[in-house]
């Protein structure tokens, strides 16, 4: 029995596209957004109610042009954006509004950012095909230059990992590199793409990346050994990627379609459309909006989605009917008396046995069983 989303609402505040969303990594009533009006949005999340419902807390309005990406700290104190200005901007979330530092070196337009996990560099990539790495203070440490991209730099991300401390970068050469974090030199080059590449991003774990571009593919890579793993089609240009943060699944802003598939099995799990007769003035509209940023909760329950027609809408899962609980729960008892360890979260069971094998035979079971 798949697992399947529904729309449950949309959050109001920008009058331009929605180009990132990031979800606070601490706090679960936190959101923060950028877009294209030249603003980034702190949003107040209300669970309170039957339905997930936000408002516009404070803005920020540090930028003179688009804003590209948006990103913020491990710890939820602080956010980072950057900008078609050229500018990376850092502030505080805790005193949203106030811009603390500008980032000054780039000479195009900065096109993503990120923090390390430890938050103490700050990585930017730029249509100057540079990538340039920062501490917090806004000194700009090292450039790489060497052997770097051709073209724009679409996309930079640092891994969580502690035993694999890399950046994963990727641009309009099609591209997506893999540099060592200690010495910025370059570690491995994922040549694949057809076109050029606008998303990249790394697992929880760290051991995978997901990029996404112009020709519709969203390729995995295997970052511990430095190879492709398998491409899965979205037969349609790919603006967003993400990881879930609670199950094995990979998610896509496809057009004007949010896609999301099970790595496990490589199938699609669901298919996020929007009723074009109701977007937004409740007549008939030519064409549905393009999914332009995506941003999973903190439990992987809520799924937050940006859009052309200025909207972030809330898809959530829904809630598990008694069927599927008394169904999980015979899945559990089935495990734990096979001596195969899980946990539940909602209507999924996270096998936590080493033997791939048996948990593909507890997969099995479980499907049997309805809980799967």
């Amino acid at each position: 029995m798949g697992e399947q989303m529904k729309l449950e609402g949309q959050l109001r505040g920008h009058n331009g596209w929605v180009t990132q969303i990031a979800a606070s990594p601490v706090y679960k009533n936190m959101l923060v957004s950028s877009s294209r009006d030249k603003t980034i949005i702190l949003w107040q999340l209300d669970e309170s109610g039957s339905v997930l419902t936000g408002k516009p807390l404070k803005s920020l309005h540090g930028h003179g042009h688009f804003v590209s990406d948006v990103v913020m700290s491990s710890d939820g104190q602080y956010a980072l954006s950057g900008s078609w200005d050229k500018l990376c901007v850092f502030g505080t979330s805790t005193r949203f509004g106030r811009t603390t530092r500008q980032f000054v070196s780039h000479t195009k337009d900065v096109l993503s950012v990120a923090f390390s996990a430890d938050n103490r560099q700050i990585v930017s990539g730029s249509r100057d095909k540079k990538i340039k790495l920062w501490n917090t203070l806004a000194q700009c440490k090292h450039t790489i230059v060497n052997e770097c991209h051709t073209d724009w730099v679409s996309t930079v991300r640092f891994s969580p990992s502690n035993t694999n401390p890399v950046i994963v970068s990727a641009g309009w050469d099609r591209i997506v590199k893999v540099w060592n974090l200690g010495t910025c030199q370059l570690k491995t080059n994922h040549i694949g793409h057809g076109g050029y590449i606008n998303p990249v991003t790394v697992s929880p774990d760290g051991s995978l990346c997901a990029s996404g571009g112009k020709d519709g593919s969203a390729m995995l890579w295997d970052l511990n050994e430095g190879k492709h793993l398998y491409t899965l089609g979205g037969n349609d240009v790919i603006n967003a990627l993400a990881f879930s943060p609670n199950r094995y699944w990979l998610c896509a802003a496809v057009g004007p379609v949010v896609k999301i598939w099970d790595l496990e099995d490589k199938t699609v799990v669901d298919e996020l459309r929007l009723d074009i007769a109701t977007i937004t003035t409740g007549k008939k509209q030519p064409s549905p909006p393009q999914c332009t940023s995506l941003a999973w909760s903190l439990d992987g329950q809520t799924l937050f989605v940006g859009y052309t027609d200025n909207l972030i809408r809330v898809w959530r899962m829904d809630p598990p009917s008694d069927k599927v609980l008394s169904a999980i729960i015979k899945s559990v008892a089935t495990l734990l008396s096979a001596g195969i360890a899980c946990y539940v979260t909602l209507k999924v069971v996270t096998l936590l046995d080493p033997n791939h094998e048996r948990k593909k035979e507890a997969k099995k079971r479980m499907e049997e069983l309805g809980a799967a």
